[in-house]
């Protein structure tokens, strides 16, 4: 039964509810952004960075990071919504930061135009998304915590079992 799966299991994790938070801050209102000004961060700014078929990605980001950011934000199936997260946020240090660590074009990805260049200039620009990646990672790992939806099913689903 789906229900029984780790998946959805809440994990043990009493205070994994600021995780989930500050991954709802930032997701519910990046996905939302994507889809609501696609010229300037949706498909647009894919065009720029080099993502391939940014018309198909910019918006498919745009709500994996919304529905990721309200399932995180109400604890329910957080191990789930971490994994589209992991991959976004790999795929954003890969395309956008590398190039910053190399200081030139990097594959099929562009360079933006900063006042410096290097490994410092990339871990000032990588905080969030290293930030952003941890947590996720995290929230695959330990999943949602006590204070979730999660944990309200899995609670009733053990109860009913034991009943039985």
């Amino acid at each position: 039964m789906i229900r029984n799966s780790w998946w959805l299991t809440p994990g043990a994790a009493p205070w994994a509810i600021f995780v989930r938070l500050s991954l709802a801050g930032v997701f519910i209102f990046e996905g939302y952004q994507k889809l609501a000004y696609p010229d300037i961060l949706g498909a647009g700014r894919f065009t720029g960075i080099g993502i391939p078929s940014p018309e198909l990605f910019g918006p498919v980001v745009g709500v994996l990071e919304l529905l990721a950011g309200l399932l995180f934000l109400v604890g329910f199936a957080s191990r789930v919504a971490a994994v589209p997260i992991i991959v976004i946020m790999l795929v954003a240090i890969i395309s956008t930061k590398i190039p910053i660590l190399l200081g030139r074009e990097w594959w099929i990805f562009s360079l933006r135009d900063l006042d410096r260049y290097g490994f410092l200039s990339f871990t000032h620009e990588t905080r969030t998304d290293w930030a952003m990646l941890c947590g996720a990672l995290y929230m695959l790992l330990a999943g949602s915590g006590r204070w979730s939806l999660d944990n309200r099913l899995w609670q009733r689903t053990r109860s009913q079992s034991i009943t039985r």
